[in-house]
């Protein structure tokens, strides 16, 4: 509705799309809630990559944004809303170039290069990992240096951390075990404030400071004392669902040994594993639940490779499992797979107890239509039947009996499928007693084959004795306290192989419209690492980066332009224009810093650290203003950045335990969405005036 036919349709629609991604922008981001119309049922988004998936994107333009959005996401997994954003503000720029009589290639070439100038300039805002380790822990040692001086409340360890939980799946008991409270709830009793174990040093709670929310277990059911008794139980989003704790509990005694042995094996360990647990809470931006899980996962994999000096993260041996009903408190990390199965699969696991398993991998379907690529059968031709039956039994009977009786033969316990599942089949294999797991990432069938030297097979008919492997166990999952879980409809299991590296960070809501959200953000912070130490070096993050670009388009802008320099020749393409270069690049290079500009007051406001949009800029513009009389941008944008100051600190939440924490930006990932924002908006610019001018 917002569009001029008149002027260049395109570039109006890219900015109508990205206008959308606004609230996206920041540590401090507003989710949006996404409404399906034909179901009426909701999700809660935070992404760019979801709100494309929402939008209509039946124009060419739309169409574009999406390519070019998916494409950083397929090799990134962030910068997505930066992009969105940048596209939109650029959109606009490029339009008011266009009003001014702007030549469309004095634009593309000037924008271009101020990019590329700006790219070049920003290096001195890189640091290397290893610097970056060494500050971050020397910091955190200062920070542990002060807590120990002030006196804890009661409430600062009353949340199970993630790493306890780790250590709970390995059957290592805790140092401190509080006993369960079997009080009724409106009894005022000083215990329940207390948490079942405590935390490790080094590792913080899952909750904010200060909130006061406990939880007592007591026999099989759940009490939840709050500073607050109100709930929201009638909104058509907030769908919670009931948890049930099983009454079996697998607190075991004489394991105190266990864990005593587990802390002096981790005090012998280098620094650099607490490094990059410091690091991913650099990268977070203030997502602390996905922080908590991802330390964990750091320091269990930095231990099972025993620290040998290998600083990346091994993102291929990381899996998630989303459960529906327990509070997100409940998020841990658990060797292993950790999947959901039907309660009639979950009769099955019971059966098997600590046995090894013989375990099959298949990297296909496992029904009887399958057929790899380059043989399925031609679309146009309807098979009615094959092999007609003329006593009892359909015509599918045969292919369960003889798949059925090939599994018997090679005595398979376990059977892990990439594809579908027949359901006919997953019913006789229950029924005696074969476990067939299907939809399994093609990371766990990769991991389980190294441990259990299984080979993967397409079609049963393949199967031999080498392509059966052995040493899996499965069995029920259990919480962090130790209880099974039975989420009604599905059964949360695990499946471990001695010596898997494989680990499944447990993501746990009562809110049906977070999990999308949850597991976006725990990946999100996953790839922020994994491409930070696949770059080795890191952006200043909370703005550092946008505002020296803004400083240094501010000095091109007032640099005079040479005509006779060759370069600037070659970037006008032409006399005529390289005449008047003056003019027309003050105005671009001026509309390429109004993008990094509008980036930094939305963040603000964002954050709710101005007002309004008014009053970011100005702040904004205080600062370019202290950087230009300074002499050195750079140097300024430096000690305003160590003293936490930049732009009000943007960087993210800030709380009495991480004030000393600085943020961090992906390198590639943040250039990468620069550029492919301005080169999607010089396209469809191109393209219009193509169009318009024939």
């Amino acid at each position: 509705r917002a569009v001029n036919a008149r002027g260049h349709i395109g570039l109006q629609q890219l900015s109508s799309l990205a206008l959308s991604g606004r609230t996206l922008l920041g540590p401090k981001k507003s989710c949006k809630f996404v409404v399906d119309e034909s179901t009426d049922q909701s999700t809660l988004i935070c992404s760019a990559v979801r709100l494309m998936e929402s939008l209509d994107l039946s124009s060419t333009a739309g169409q574009l944004l999406n390519e070019t959005i998916q494409a950083q996401n397929k090799e990134f997994k962030t910068g997505t809303s930066t992009l969105l954003f940048l596209v939109g503000v650029w959109s606009n720029a490029v339009v008011e170039c266009l009003q001014q009589n702007i030549p469309v290639s004095a634009i593309v070439s000037v924008m271009s290069e101020g990019l590329t100038s700006c790219c070049e300039r920003v290096r001195c805002l890189q640091k290397s990992i290893h610097d970056v380790n060494k500050m971050l822990v020397s910091s955190s040692v200062r920070l542990n240096a002060f807590k120990s001086k002030t006196p804890q409340t009661g409430h600062d360890n009353c949340v199970l951390n993630p790493f306890i939980c780790l250590n709970l799946e390995k059957n290592i008991s805790v140092p401190e075990v509080i006993k369960i409270n079997s009080s009724s709830p409106q009894e005022d009793n000083s215990d329940s404030s207390k948490c079942l174990v405590s935390p490790l040093p080094g590792f913080g709670s899952a909750k904010p400071a200060g909130d006061r929310s406990t939880s007592v277990i007591s026999g099989s059911s759940v009490t939840t004392s709050s500073c607050s008794k109100h709930r929201l139980s009638h909104s058509r989003y907030f769908t919670l669902r009931k948890r049930h704790f099983s009454n079996e509990k697998t607190i075991t005694s004489g394991l105190q040994d266990n864990f005593q042995g587990y802390i002096s094996r981790q005090s012998a360990i280098p620094c650099q594993c607490d490094s990059l647990g410091h690091l991913a809470a650099a990268l977070s931006h203030g997502n602390r639940t996905s922080v908590k899980l991802l330390q964990s996962i750091v320091a269990y994999q930095q231990e099972r490779v025993e620290c040998s000096g290998s600083s990346q993260l091994n993102v291929a041996e990381i899996v998630t499992c989303c459960l529906l009903g327990l509070p997100e408190s409940c998020s841990c990390v658990s060797p292993g797979l950790v999947t959901l199965v039907s309660p009639a699969q979950a009769t099955v696991i019971k059966h098997f107890e600590e046995k090894p398993l013989r375990i099959l991998l298949m990297d296909s379907d496992l029904t009887e239509q399958y057929r790899h690529i380059g043989f399925n059968r031609s679309c146009n031709i309807r098979t009615m039947l094959e092999h007609p039956h003329l006593g009892e039994g359909g015509a599918g009977d045969s292919w369960l009996s003889s798949t059925l009786n090939i599994l018997k033969c090679f005595e398979v316990d376990l059977v892990l499928v990439t594809g579908n599942v027949c359901e006919n089949l997953m019913d006789r294999c229950i029924a005696n007693s074969i476990l067939v797991i299907g939809s399994v990432a093609q990371e766990v069938v990769c991991a389980f084959g190294k441990a259990t030297s299984a080979q993967p097979v397409t079609y049963l008919t393949q199967l031999n004795p080498s392509c059966v492997g052995i040493g899996a166990q499965a069995e029920l999952w259990k919480a962090c306290d130790g209880r099974v879980m039975d989420l009604g409809e599905l059964v949360p299991v695990r499946i471990k192989v001695q010596g898997s590296l494989l680990l499944t960070a447990v993501l746990t809501t009562t809110v049906v419209s977070k999990i999308q959200l949850i597991e976006d953000q725990f990946w999100n912070l996953v790839y922020r690492l994994h491409h930070a130490l696949n770059d080795d070096k890191v952006f200043l993050g909370g703005g550092a980066v946008e505002l020296l670009c803004l400083s240094h388009i501010q000095m091109l802008i007032k640099q005079p332009l040479d005509p006779t320099n060759k370069s600037t020749v070659r970037v006008l393409c032409s006399p005529w224009l390289a005449a008047s270069a003056t003019e027309y690049r003050s105005a671009v290079l001026q509309a390429l810093a109004s993008g990094w500009k509008q980036y930094l007051t939305v963040v603000m406001c964002n954050a709710a650290l101005a007002s309004s949009e008014l009053e970011a800029g100005s702040s904004v513009d205080c600062h370019l203003k202290k950087a230009e009389d300074s002499g050195s941008p750079s140097a300024y944008i430096l000690e305003e950045f160590r003293r936490g100051d930049l732009l009000g600190g943007v960087s993210g939440p800030s709380t009495d335990c991480n004030k000393s924490l600085k943020i961090y930006d992906n390198v590639t990932a943040k250039t990468e969405a620069w550029w492919r924002a301005l080169d999607l908006v010089l396209l469809v610019l191109q393209t219009d005036a193509e169009i318009i001018m024939g």
